[in-house]
């Protein structure tokens, strides 16, 4: 840590040793973390697809689970009988 203390404080010698350093490693370091980083990341994109997906399986199902309920209310809704004690039906209903 002394070392990059000291290349912080404005030390030109310290500066350009670790820019030399790093321009000699970065061709050796860059390809070695490509190669962990790439499975990674199309492992993380493959994931984020199927999680994507299989949301809208769930959306849909639950669509479908809602207007399935709303149709059931209103067939109930259709049977319920009226105060005067006539039940409301489509089918009971004169069309004028």
């Amino acid at each position: 840590m002394g070392l990059l203390d000291s290349g912080l404080k404005g030390n030109v010698v310290t500066g350009l040793a670790i820019g030399i350093g790093a321009s000699i490693l970065a061709p050796l370091v860059i390809p070695v973390a490509a190669a962990i980083v790439k499975p990674l990341l199309k492992a993380t994109i493959k994931g984020g697809i199927m999680l994507y997906e299989k949301g809208q399986e769930v959306v849909a199902e639950a669509g479908e689970v809602i207007e399935d309920l709303a149709a059931e209310a209103k067939a109930e809704l259709a049977q319920t009988p009226t105060e005067t004690g006539s039940v409301v039906s489509d089918t009971t209903r004169s069309e004028a």
